[in-house]
């Protein structure tokens, strides 16, 4: 029973966070320190970093 009522409540809050997503972004990257550190973050990735920061300094992408 306990096991049926957690699966219950992770699909319910895992519906909620998929249906608000956008929302709970933006909130989260209002906060000038958090916008930072997922900048940061994401800049760490490679693939990322090759495909956004030519097309921001208007190079064409190698």
């Amino acid at each position: 029973m306990k096991s049926i009522i957690w699966i219950t409540s992770v699909l319910f809050g895992a519906t909620v966070v998929f249906q608000k997503r956008y929302k709970i972004l933006n909130a989260i990257l209002a906060v000038n320190l958090l916008r930072r550190f997922f900048v940061r973050l994401s800049m760490n990735v490679p693939s990322l970093r090759t495909k956004i920061l030519p097309s921001l300094f208007g190079r064409s992408a190698s």
